[in-house]
């Protein structure tokens, strides 16, 4: 059966509309805040492509009109599987800008519910972040580190576990104050919904996520000078472990 799905979120931000553009528009930019590595080859017909575990991604850009709108997207799977997102930026007065992503597409078959609960929340999830790079990091370029954790049994212990080891009582919640170990910083909750939990510190935004086969997933935007991604990611994957093993 499937389901066509569009999402919209939109937000003013205080960023003008060519740093938003550099933000959306290059790999460096969407490195930043998006998951995994990323690479932009701009210009119409152009290609973004992207690595986040064993997921590669490519779209082809549709639309390139810096620093107004840009559209990219895959072309439709046989079995009708298809995504497209749509960048709409407009400038406002005092170097601010208003920022929309429509995301639309198309998932197949009976299942669909599971999969686009884990996309909608997902996609809530890097657009606060998005927000949040505008809003404190605009023009830094963070360095991404993914890492995957032990599959995990009951997901409203798992969340509970996570407020532990982040200095809290219970689970995260949006404004709590907590302690990233093991960076050894300090820093504020800026996005919770069911599946995620986005911390943002003075060099870095942290983010935790249900992964859809189950397991607990970091994916960080880590600004902090001479940060190297082996090292970082092999510190996260034990520090999964640990907490969730």
């Amino acid at each position: 059966m499937g389901y066509e799905f569009e999402l919209t979120d939109t937000a003013e931000v205080g960023a003008t509309p060519e740093q938003v553009w550099e933000a959306i528009a290059t790999g460096p930019g969407v490195d930043s805040w998006y998951m995994g590595r990323n690479e932009v080859d701009g210009g119409t017909g152009g290609v973004v492509r992207g690595a986040f575990g064993e997921y590669r991604p490519e779209h082809r850009i549709r639309e390139w009109e810096p620093p107004a709108k840009l559209v990219y997207g895959g072309e439709p799977e046989p079995d009708g599987r298809k995504i497209a997102y749509e960048f709409l930026v407009e400038g406002r007065g005092g170097g601010s800008s208003v920022v929309r992503c429509v995301t639309s597409g198309f998932l197949p078959g009976d299942d669909w519910e599971d999969e686009f609960e884990a996309m909608t929340a997902g996609g809530e999830l890097f657009f606060r972040t998005l927000v949040e790079y505008l809003t404190h990091f605009a023009g830094r370029t963070a360095l991404p580190i993914t890492a995957f954790g032990p599959p995990v049994g009951d997901w409203d212990e798992a969340w509970t576990r996570l407020g532990t080891a982040l200095g809290l009582s219970a689970r995260p919640a949006e404004g709590d104050r907590v302690r990233i170990e093991p960076a050894g910083q300090e820093g504020v909750v800026f996005a919770v919904n069911d599946q995620t939990v986005g911390v943002r510190t003075a060099d870095a935004m942290f983010r935790y996520l249900r992964g859809f086969h189950g397991a607990m997933v970091v994916c960080h935007n880590v600004f902090a000078p001479g940060a190297d991604a082996e090292t970082e990611e092999k510190t996260w994957s034990d520090w999964l472990n640990r907490v969730f093993g």
